[in-house]
């Protein structure tokens, strides 16, 4: 098992990407904290996960609840190895209809709590002085502007900006920071994103879902499951060498 004996805090893990993260590490081998602000949900993924699993609330847009569920995890497990910024929101709206408050949402929960939970975390991995693994959520939606997404946009491509600096700078302390960027990915969250391009581009229901996943090259949307096998092996000591970088599982969607 690639991570026996390792320890994870995963950020939105109660349900979609993070608890198939979650369930991938319990697999290998790692204990999980599924850390979540909706805890009842993360308290029911973590008793349906079983041994090796926990809950832990966490509001990442509250620094006083990133530090409490940093220690919280330490307190159950003795130390944090490996950790996987995914919590996130999407929105979408067009140009002249951004309102300052969503903008700012957004921007807290995505790119301040992917920093800010990144820096209580690599503190952690310095005082335990034997490194780590930080693997950040980016996006396709980071490569590149979308006319009715501009602020989710932003927000990825400063995630993947945010990747590289972290990267570099805490490589010295044997800390490895490096993101995942998927792309089209079906789940229930998908729900919300459809019902944003039926308002904007007046699709009928399932519509804009349906043709993204048909545009995919692989031929089909991705699944939280197709994001595993990365977070497991950035997560791994076969991943060591690699610092600061963004790696596409998207079907195909972007290459670079």
């Amino acid at each position: 098992m690639r991570l026996e004996g390792k320890t994870a805090l995963i950020t939105g893990a109660a349900r979609g990407i993070g608890r198939s993260f979650a369930q991938a590490y319990l697999r290998e081998g790692a204990q999980v904290a599924i850390a979540d602000i909706d805890i009842d949900r993360a308290q029911a993924t973590a008793a349906e996960l079983g041994d090796g699993a926990i809950a832990i609330r966490l509001d990442v847009t509250d620094q006083a609840s990133i530090d409490a569920a940093v220690a919280g995890t330490v307190e159950a497990f003795g130390k944090i190895d490996i950790l996987i910024n995914n919590a996130a929101l999407f929105t979408a709206a067009p140009i002249v209809e951004i309102e300052r408050a969503d903008y700012a949402r957004v921007f807290d929960i995505n790119v301040a709590g992917t920093l800010f939970t990144l820096q209580a975390v690599a503190r952690q991995m310095i005082r335990q002085a034997h490194g780590g693994k930080i693997i950040n959520m980016a996006s396709q939606a980071g490569r590149r502007g979308e006319a009715l997404v501009a602020v989710y946009c932003a927000t990825k491509a400063a995630v993947i900006s945010l990747t590289q600096s972290a990267g570099l700078d805490l490589i010295k302390h044997g800390i490895n920071v490096n993101a995942i960027s998927p792309g089209v990915v079906d789940g229930e969250h998908w729900d919300g994103v459809d019902a944003f391009f039926a308002k904007y581009e007046n699709k009928a229901p399932g519509q804009k879902k349906k043709e993204v996943g048909e545009s995919v090259p692989f031929g089909r949307m991705g699944t939280a499951e197709d994001l595993t096998g990365m977070a497991v092996f950035l997560a791994s000591d076969a991943a060591e060498y690699i610092v600061a970088q963004t790696y596409n599982v998207d079907g195909g969607q972007w290459m670079s």
